[in-house]
């Protein structure tokens, strides 16, 4: 099972070049809340390095290229972003790193909440304990 899903963004090109529109609930699954974006980023440098308890999250390299690594506490995946037409939807208890941004790098982040400090988690260990005690909890309702 797949930690994130990857979305394609359908982009009208031509002669004067390309266009991606991004709609709530057209193209991803989420009322669009929040749009930011990182830039600048010293390319030895690495970001993220938490993970949130309820935000969905769709992130896009419109320009240039990173790796954001995805964990659910099990296992971890990475995924290359280098495509302005590739979307990584992050949803449920996921910690996620940014790394390897390229020169150039515009990493665009769409978000389903507007920024409340108390959703994130910013400690790993905490995330573990936290992502344990909630899969617990869904165990016994299904119980």
């Amino acid at each position: 099972m797949s930690l994130y899903k990857s979305i394609s963004l359908s982009s009208l090109t031509d002669a004067r070049g390309g266009l991606i529109a991004i709609e709530s609930y057209k193209n991803i699954p989420f009322d669009i809340k929040r749009v930011y974006y990182l830039f600048g980023t010293d390319i030895t440098e690495s970001r993220g390095y938490h993970a949130h308890k309820n935000l969905k999250q769709l992130l896009i390299c419109v320009s240039g290229s990173c790796e954001v690594t995805v964990d659910d506490g099990e296992g971890s995946e990475v995924v290359l972003l280098e495509n302005p037409d590739q979307a990584l939807l992050i949803e449920g208890l996921i910690w996620r790193e940014m790394h390897n941004f390229s020169e150039g790098c515009v990493l665009l982040a769409i978000a389903s909440e507007l920024y409340d400090e108390t959703d994130y988690i910013r400690n790993y260990d905490d995330f573990i304990s936290y992502s344990k005690q909630v899969k617990e909890g869904l165990d016994e309702c299904h119980s």
